[in-house]
C-alpha cells in the first residue's frame, strides 16, 4: 500500500479533481483515482482533514493506494496538475511546527522516532513527540520568569524598607532554577544517548585481537582477522544493542610507532575516534600485555581487555577495579558476558526509565547558553547584589531556553533542522 498526502489550500479542489466528491471528514471512504485526463490511475480509500483538524493544521487529504512506483508516480503527477507541488523533506512536520500544532522539540521527535535504533530510544522519542520533554522545558522557563519578576519588582520599588534582592524568597527561586537546570541538564545528557547511542572505541597495539573481539560482540564477521599485525587499516563501526540501548563499537587500527603510510592513516583515525569516544577498550594480548599508551578524553571511561586467556590460562571476568580489567578470549567466548556487561552499566542502559525522553545536540547547547547566563547573573548578585545585571541574565537565559521549543528560533535553524528529515514527514 501507499499514501499520497497533500496539505494546504487548494486540496479540496485538487481531490475534487483526482477522486470526485470527497468524504466526511475523518471517514474513510471508497473512491477511484483519476488523471488529469480522467483516465483511472487506481483506487483505494481517501480521507479528508479539514483545518484545523489536521496534523499540519491545514486542510489534508489522503489517498490509500495498491502502491508500486509507477502508479504512485502517476498519482503524484496527477496532483501536481491540479496546482500541487511536491513536498520538501521534513514540510509537513514544518507547517505543523508554524500552525502551532506542535512545538519544535515535538517536531524534531518525529525524525528521532523514524531513525530510533532501540525500543527504548523508541519510546523515549514517543515521549518527546506526546510532550515531555517540551513540559520539562516550559517549567523552568517559568521558573525563570518568575525570578525575574521578583527581581524586577525589587529593582522598580527601591524605597521599600525590605531588601528584596537579598531576601531569602529570593533565594530560594535561585536555588530552584538552579536545581532545575541539573536535572534538566542531566535528561538531556541521557537523552542524546538514546538518540546518538553510546561510542565505545577499541583501542591497543596490533594483533592484541581487538578485531576478532568486535567480531565476537557484535555476533558479525565485520572485520578481517588474521595473525599478521596491521590488518586493520580503516575505522570499523558495528551496532551493538544491550539493554534497550544501542552502543555503537569502533574497531581502530593499531596503535605503534613506525606503521606504513597507509597504516599511519588508520591510526590517526583511530586517535581521531578515540578523542570522541563515550568509553574505551584498552585490549591487551594477555601473553604479552601493553600498558595502555594513549591520553585519553576525561570523558571517556576506560576498560581494560586482557584478551587471548585461552593461550595463559587465566580466569574469565573482571580481574580488578581501578582501572577495571576484564579477561576474555575473544577466540571462545569466555569473558565475554561479563564485557557485555561491563558495557551496559557503562552505557547506563538501566538509566533509561519511563521519564527518559530523546534529545539532541541543538538543546545541549541551548540549555548550555542558558546555564551560562543564569550563573552570571547568580554571581552578579552574590558579588555587588546587581539585580540589574541578574534580571537582564535572566531574560537572556530564558530567551536561550526557549530556542529549544522554537519560540526564538532563528529561520536558518529551522530551515537546517527540517532539511534531515525524509520526504513526506
Amino acid at each position: 500500500m501507499a499514501i499520497v498526502r497533500l496539505s494546504g489550500d487548494g486540496v479540496e479542489a485538487i481531490g475534487e479533481r483526482l477522486v470526485g466528491n470527497l468524504p466526511p471528514p475523518r471517514e474513510a471512504r471508497y473512491r477511484k483515482f483519476r488523471g488529469s485526463d480522467g483516465a483511472p490511475i487506481d483506487e483505494g480509500l481517501v480521507l479528508y482533514f479539514p483545518a484545523p483538524g489536521s496534523f499540519t493544521g491545514e486542510p489534508v487529504l489522503e489517498l490509500h493506494g495498491h502502491g508500486g512506483s509507477v502508479v504512485v508516480d502517476m498519482l503524484v503527477a496527477a496532483a501536481v496538475a491540479g496546482g500541487a507541488r511536491l513536498a520538501e523533506p521534513g514540510e509537513f512536520s514544518k507547517r505543523a511546527f508554524l500552525n502551532g500544532r506542535l512545538d519544535l522539540a515535538q517536531a524534531e521527535a518525529i525524525a528521532d522516532l523514524i531513525a530510533a535504533g532501540s525500543e527504548q530510544a523508541a519510546r523515549a522519542a514517543l515521549r518527546s513527540l506526546n510532550g515531555e520533554f517540551s513540559e520539562r522545558v516550559h517549567a523552568l522557563g517559568e521558573a525563570l520568569v518568575e525570578a525575574r519578576l521578583y527581581v524586577e519588582a525589587a529593582i522598580d520599588f527601591p524605597e521599600e524598607e525590605i531588601d528584596f534582592l537579598s531576601d531569602a524568597a529570593l533565594a530560594m527561586r535561585l536555588d530552584d532554577c538552579a536545581q532545575r537546570f541539573t536535572d534538566l541538564e542531566a535528561a538531556i545528557h541521557r537523552g542524546r544517548r538514546l538518540r546518538d547511542g553510546y561510542q565505545v572505541v577499541l583501542v591497543g597495539r596490533p594483533n592484541a585481537g581487538k578485531s576478532s573481539l568486535m567480531n565476537r560482540l557484535s555476533g558479525e564477521e565485520t572485520a578481517i582477522v588474521t595473525e599478521i599485525a596491521g590488518t586493520t587499516r580503516d575505522v570499523l563501526r558495528e551496532t551493538l544493542n544491550l539493554g534497550g540501548l544501542a552502543i555503537e563499537l569502533v574497531d581502530t587500527a593499531g596503535l605503534r610507532d613506525d606503521p606504513d603510510r597507509v597504516e599511519a592513516e588508520g591510526i590517526r583515525r583511530a586517535r581521531e575516534a578515540l578523542a570522541n569516544a563515550d568509553a574505551c577498550l584498552w585490549v591487551q594480548d594477555a601473553s604479552r600485555p601493553a600498558p595502555v599508551g594513549e591520553t585519553l578524553p576525561n570523558a571517556a571511561e576506560l576498560t581494560i581487555v586482557r584478551n587471548k586467556i585461552d593461550l595463559t590460562g587465566e580466569a574469565a571476568g573482571q580481574i580488578a577495579c581501578d582501572p577495571v580489567t576484564i579477561a576474555v578470549s575473544a577466540a571462545t567466548g569466555s569473558g565475554i558476558d561479563a564485557l557485555r556487561k561491563r558495557l551496559a552499566a557503562l552505557a547506563g542502559s538501566g538509566d533509561f526509565g519511563e521519564g527518559s525522553f530523546t534529545a539532541r545536540r541543538r538543546h545541549q547547547e541551548a540549555l548550555g547558553r542558558a546555564a551560562e547566563h543564569f550563573a552570571r547573573g547568580r554571581d552578579a548578585l552574590a558579588a555587588a547584589a546587581a539585580g540589574e545585571i541578574l534580571a537582564e541574565e535572566l531574560r537572556l537565559a530564558h530567551g536561550a531556553l526557549a530556542e529549544i521549543t522554537g519560540e526564538f528560533t532563528p529561520d536558518d535553524l529551522l530551515g537546517r533542522i527540517f532539511s534531515e528529515f525524509c520526504i513526506g514527514k
